[in-house]
């Protein structure tokens, strides 16, 4: 069972990292095409029988009834065959119909094509405010347990400090205090270097808790009475002890980054339009007659659901849950 769950949580990470990497060739539509005639338009569905029997996969188009109350009429008289490797595209349809796999937004836009390509923005910020809280915590964290001391003292009460402020409401204040309206590259350097000041204190205590106690086992204390400098001990011999310690603060603070990437962009602090990312498009959901009327909104919700899910198995399975289990700082 606990293998079985190990697998789940990998296969669904490892379906999250290919869409990132190959977001374009999957989206079959660029991230701003607008389909006028298909506002609120309902998931289309893959088909491979009809009542003429078995066919090569294809939709049934989708005919606009009414503009005013948006209902649409699934056209079951009409077969469209999905063209495979076309144009740089995974999938489309043949002719020049959208392909809404997903449905439609309020503008027309593919659902599918935005969540595809949302997903790096999204996942992006988060794996680069991992890294960063990463590089500072071991920094902070490895010097603390070296030194001991006043330095140790000094840096540990820094940690603390920041680790008592309420993070999200921290990044919420410092976004808003800065322009609203920048670049989407600057938007995502800076959610990512906000993230990752108020995520490192956690890093920071257990790579120091971890590098004081092993500074006095035997075999480092023997290479540093033959002479061996501290930052090659540190790197050789010190920070490899924390691995698995960072490995499980991985799987912590991905999905908390990746929430509160979804947090600031639906509040309007985050990216704008017409770049999406999953908090951009949650804003159109955040209307509760549109959650009522076209469900399909809530699609990323669904996909921020499924990649803490995969994190989540992975951290409470196996050799992550006993790390954790054994490695609180102290």
């Amino acid at each position: 069972m606990e293998r079985g769950l190990r697998w789940l949580g990998g296969a669904i990470l490892l379906a999250a990292a290919l869409v990132v990497v190959g977001g374009a060739t999957l989206a079959p539509h660029e991230m701003g095409e607008q389909f006028r005639d298909h506002l609120y338009a309902p998931p289309m569905s893959v088909r491979v029988v009809d009542a003429d029997g078995w066919h090569r996969p294809f939709v049934h188009p989708l005919l606009l009834e009414d503009r005013v109350t948006r209902r649409f009429r699934v056209d079951t008289t009409r077969r469209v065959p999905l063209v495979w490797w076309s144009g740089g595209k995974l999938v489309r349809m043949e002719g020049a119909g959208p392909l809404l796999l997903l449905g439609a937004d309020g503008l027309g836009r593919d659902v599918f094509t935005r969540l595809v390509l949302g997903a790096r923005a999204s996942l992006g910020v988060a794996g680069v405010a991992v890294i960063g809280a990463l590089v500072i915590g071991i920094l902070v964290g490895a010097t603390a347990g070296y030194t001991g001391g006043a330095t140790d003292e000094v840096l540990m009460r820094l940690a603390e400090f920041v680790l008592v402020l309420p993070a999200i409401y921290v990044v919420l204040a410092l976004r808003a205090a800065l322009p609203l309206v920048l670049p989407s590259a600057a938007v995502f350097g800076l959610m990512a270097g906000l993230l990752a000041l108020v995520g490192w204190p956690p890093v920071a205590r257990g790579v120091r808790a971890i590098v004081a106690s092993e500074r006095r086992r035997d075999y480092a204390v023997a290479a540093a009475s033959i002479g061996v400098r501290p930052v090659r001990l540190m790197l050789r011999h010190l920070l490899p002890a924390t691995s698995g310690f960072l490995a499980v603060q991985v799987t912590l603070l991905l999905p908390a980054f990746i929430l509160a990437e979804a947090t600031l962009s639906f509040v309007g602090l985050g990216f704008a339009e017409p770049t999406a990312s999953w908090g951009t498009m949650l804003r159109e959901a955040g209307n509760v007659r549109a959650i009522a009327e076209f469900p399909w909104l809530l699609s990323p919700a669904a996909a921020i659901v499924l990649v803490v899910l995969g994190l989540n198995l992975l951290s409470q399975t196996g050799r992550f849950a006993a790390f954790k289990a054994s490695s609180t700082p102290v």
